[in-house]
This record gives C-alpha cells, sequence and structure tokens, in this order.
C-alpha cells in the first residue's frame, strides 16, 4: 500500500473507536507504528485539577512506573509541559527540540526521568480548550535509542487529524476551571524561595530547577555567568543546602507541604512543619 493508504487505514480504526475507552491506546498503537516506537504515555492537563494518565502502558524490565510521582510536582519541571503551558508551543517535538543541552545533568533527570523508563521521547502537544491541552508522549525504551528528525516529520504529518480527533474525543469532558490547582502550582514555582531570597536569587533558583547550566542562566537573565555562581552560592547559603541535588528535593518537600495559596513560599509551610 502507499503511505496515504497506511495512513488512512491506520485512522479508520483509531476513528472507529472515537468516544470510547478503547480510543486512546488505538491512537496510541497508531502513532507508536508510525514513528517505529515501543512505548506511549498520555497525559490530559486540566481534565481534571491536576495532571491526569488517560494512558500508559505497563513499564517492563527494572522500571518502575513513576507517574504517580511526576503529578505530584515534578510535571511542573517537565519541557514538555512548559512548552505547552508557559510558552503556549504546540504540536511535534522531540525532547532534543525542547530540553536544555544539559537536561541530562539535570536533578529533573536524575531523580525522575532516568527512572521512567524511557531513552528518549517525541511529543505531541495538542491543545484541547482554553487552559487545557495534553501530551502524547511517544517514547523508546532500548538502551542509547533516539528519535531522528524523521520520526518527527512522519508524526508531524499526522499531527493536523490527531489533535482534531483528540479535541472531539475530550471535548464532552473537560470543564474548564479558574483557577486550577495547576494554575497554582505554577505561582508557586515562582514564589518558591520569595520569602528568604533576593528576586535574582529566587529567579536563579527556578531556572537552576528546570536544568539550565550557568551559561544559559546567564543569557536569560542578561548577567554574567560569574553573577549567576555568586546569587547562586548565596541562595544556597540561605537555603541551607551545597548542591543542585539538595535543591530538587527541598523544592519537592516544600511542595508536600504547601498550604496550596498561589502566591505564598511553598517555604513558609515546609519550614513551619520542622
Amino acid at each position: 500500500m502507499s503511505k496515504l493508504e497506511d495512513t488512512t487505514v491506520a485512522f479508520a480504526h483509531t476513528i472507529e473507536k472515537l468516544g470510547t475507552e478503547e480510543f486512546i491506546p488505538a491512537l496510541a498503537d497508531t502513532l507508536c507504528a508510525f514513528a517505529d516506537a515501543d512505548d506511549a504515555t498520555v497525559i490530559v492537563y486540566g481534565y481534571e485539577e491536576m495532571p491526569s494518565v488517560a494512558f500508559a502502558r505497563p513499564l517492563k524490565g527494572k522500571y518502575e512506573s513513576t507517574l504517580s510521582t511526576y503529578l505530584t510536582g515534578p510535571f511542573l519541571l517537565d519541557p514538555f509541559y512548559r512548552a505547552a503551558a508557559y510558552d503556549e508551543h504546540f504540536g511535534v517535538f522531540r525532547l532534543a527540540d525542547l530540553a536544555p543541552a544539559s537536561f541530562r545533568m539535570s536533578e529533573y533527570y536524575k531523580n525522575w526521568y532516568r527512572t521512567c523508563g524511557y531513552e528518549d521521547e517525541c511529543g505531541l502537544l495538542v491543545k484541547l480548550s482554553k487552559d487545557n491541552f495534553l501530551n502524547i508522549s511517544i517514547g523508546l525504551t532500548d538502551g542509547g535509542a533516539r528519535f531522528k528528525k524523521k520520526h518527527a516529520r512522519a508524526l508531524s504529518d499526522v499531527y493536523a487529524i490527531t489533535s482534531a480527533l483528540c479535541r472531539k474525543h475530550f471535548d464532552d469532558i473537560l470543564k474548564a476551571k479558574a483557577p486550577t490547582m495547576r494554575e497554582r502550582m505554577h505561582r508557586s514555582l515562582a514564589a518558591f524561595g520569595a520569602s528568604m531570597l533576593t528576586k535574582r536569587e529566587r529567579q536563579t533558583v527556578e531556572l537552576v530547577l528546570l536544568g539550565h547550566n550557568t551559561r544559559l542562566i546567564a543569557e536569560k537573565l542578561g548577567i554574567s555567568v560569574e553573577t549567576v555562581k555568586l546569587h547562586r552560592k548565596h541562595a544556597y547559603a540561605k537555603l541551607d543546602i551545597s548542591s543542585q541535588a539538595e535543591l530538587f528535593f527541598l523544592f519537592m518537600e516544600a511542595l508536600s507541604h504547601w498550604s496550596g495559596d498561589p502566591d505564598t513560599d511553598p517555604l513558609i509551610s515546609y519550614m513551619g512543619s520542622n
């Protein structure tokens, strides 16, 4: 069959499932076939107040599911999530397209991504309605595997029909909520450390959490590398930590004690409980 026929047949089977519980698994299988991938996860942001998993396959081998941990806060540092939620970028992206160059040295990678089972990822970010979107994460699990540009092009070729089907499928079950818990958590990340740090120190800490290296932080803030190092040193001293790993765990601990007030530094609740 021709490429067009292959696409038509694949999506015909998927469309038959539209509006049923079988739709998302069928769509995931179809997209995996287009990208020569072996795994998929679908996460909806806005379906409920916090992200929800619409589809995930059981992991094989040494990996255990880390999605429950991801949903409690690490999603705020996910390059795919930030591309859609903060920058309103929708479409097909490889991890290499979105993640900073130092991503695999970040604590988010070391403490969550590395254990999720994916060697590489290609995401289809689909806007569903106001403030609601989903990420269809297509993954490679074989050691050292990487997505090539041809895989992203293959998914881009079917992005329009994929996004249209997803909007139709979720149309009746998505309800916009304002402000949502997810929106409040955005603001909690922005407020993290605000009760103890200067504005520049807080901005530096946030960018460190996101996995940016010193040079990139300097570029984003419009300051010198030495000034970034100084802000980081002062911030770490005030927070009584000495490494990026300790910063990551402090952030996660603070979120677990967070009062829910979007404009209150999560550290206030955390410090009050210790």
